[in-house]
């Protein structure tokens, strides 16, 4: 069975599911010594403040990532709020996560492509140059689905690519 995508807001075990993995996520982020995650708890944002939050919040869309109907992911895509010395975009990736059982199966990519196409126009992908294993899946994906038209920058330990998504990028697979 394909890779699916789906609101995690349209059911209560897919926020379940979501918040049983939760942790996996900041463990996979941590060594990275962002300074946001070892501090997640100090001041407040708990875990289920977070998530709590993505529930919540009218410019996030939770969405869970299956794969024969049994979820395996979750992403978090954002609605693009100004942000100074960046281009405006319609909308961001704010999480991306897989279970480490199910990496490296195309899953991801295939999940990405259906987001992108769901949530048409213009994009920002951001990743740390600390994190190589990001910055290389979020590379090659968006270099496959834009065939190659989109802009990238290097900007205070950051890679950012900016693109444009929608059906039309299909045309030419």
């Amino acid at each position: 069975m394909a890779v699916s995508v789906r609101d995690a807001r349209a059911s209560r075990s897919d926020r379940l599911w979501i918040e049983s993995v939760y942790r996996d996520y900041l463990e996979d982020l941590a060594p990275l010594n962002t300074g946001l995650f070892p501090v997640l708890g100090e001041f407040g944002y708990r875990e289920p403040d977070q998530l709590a939050r993505w529930f919540t919040d009218p410019h996030a869309f939770p969405l869970i990532i299956s794969k024969a109907g049994e979820p395996v992911g979750f992403a978090m895509v954002a609605r693009g709020t100004p942000m100074p010395g960046r281009p405006p975009v319609d909308y961001r990736m704010a999480e991306f996560f897989i279970a480490r059982p199910f990496r490296r199966r195309g899953i991801g990519k295939s999940a990405v492509r259906l987001i992108f196409d769901r949530f048409a126009g213009r994009w920002e992908i951001t990743e740390y140059l600390r994190n190589p294993g990001a910055v290389s899946f979020w590379r090659r994906v968006v270099s496959a689905y834009t065939h190659g038209r989109y802009q990238e920058r290097v900007v205070d330990g950051e890679v950012r690519q900016v693109f444009e998504s929608g059906p039309r990028n299909h045309l030419h697979r």
